[in-house]
């Protein structure tokens, strides 16, 4: 017992060291700067005609006991501009695959041993617009494999800070902070002349406890190769109506009930 109540007053005592860390700061969070590093990372993002990485993801969710859970998974992605691109995401509850070639969408579900696809003609950009209008799919963190992904992310914000350096997977990073009414979105940005995102956090400010999403970038190379763009559907796999589409992409296992939105 007595453990435990250290351990919960050390919690107590060190958020509220960090919480003064925080404000205790605020001549770093200088705005110019902020947008020039986002502008140098779009302005790299726009230029490269293909890339490819391996990524870790976090869903964080939030259950009707107040409870935040996170939800892991890894995938990949390959793109090569203006219309292909190859994504891979696995987890505990879902082993999705999907690929484009400028013409359609092919959708796989390893786990469930289906597939579905969808015309979409035109550029990457076009592709997930009409999965985001048609089928009610956005795929997360797709702001970043458009061009010009820094119009997109300043969309609505009304609050930009530059909150210094960090470190992801041993690459010194920019850290950036952008707030809208809606969201809170944290970037770390690579030093260097490879400016490429190396962490994205996205949370909803007007849901309770601000459920998160969080991708971890590793491995990233300014090329993609042909076979990292190949989409090939599994022997035996069953075609599925387009319909099917929300439930492949779900990254929620069937045990979780969603409740309204917020």
């Amino acid at each position: 017992m007595l453990k435990t109540t250290w351990h919960r007053k050390s919690l107590t005592a060190l958020a509220g060291t960090l919480a003064l860390g925080v404000m205790a700061g605020p001549g770093a969070a200088d705005e110019t700067d902020a947008r020039n590093i986002l502008a140098a990372m779009s302005d790299y993002m726009t230029a490269q005609q293909s890339f490819a990485f391996d990524f870790d993801s976090i869903l964080e969710v939030v259950t009707t006991e107040d409870q935040k859970i996170g939800l892991a998974s890894s995938g990949t992605v390959a793109v090569a501009r203006p219309d292909k691109l190859h994504a891979t995401r696995k987890g505990g509850f879902a082993d999705i695959e999907l690929g484009y070639d400028g013409q359609t969408v092919t959708l796989i579900g390893h786990n469930a041993g289906v597939y579905t696809e969808i015309p979409a003609e035109g550029a990457i950009e076009a592709m997930i617009e009409t999965l985001r209008s048609d089928q009610g799919v956005v795929l997360p963190a797709a702001d970043l494999l458009e061009t010009d992904p820094a119009a997109i992310l300043l969309e609505g914000v009304t609050d930009v800070k530059d909150l210094g350096s960090g470190v992801i997977g041993g690459q010194e990073c920019d850290h950036i902070a952008l707030r809208s009414d809606e969201l809170d979105i944290q970037l770390w940005i690579a030093q260097g002349d490879a400016p490429h995102p190396c962490r994205y956090s996205i949370a909803a400010r007007t849901v309770a406890q601000q459920p998160e999403y969080t991708v971890v970038v590793r491995n990233w190379t300014d090329s993609a190769t042909d076979a990292a763009l190949a989409v090939t559907i599994p022997d035996g796999a069953e075609k599925v109506d387009a319909g099917a589409l929300t439930r492949l992409t779900q990254e929620l296992p069937e045990a979780f009930n969603t409740g309204a939105a917020q």
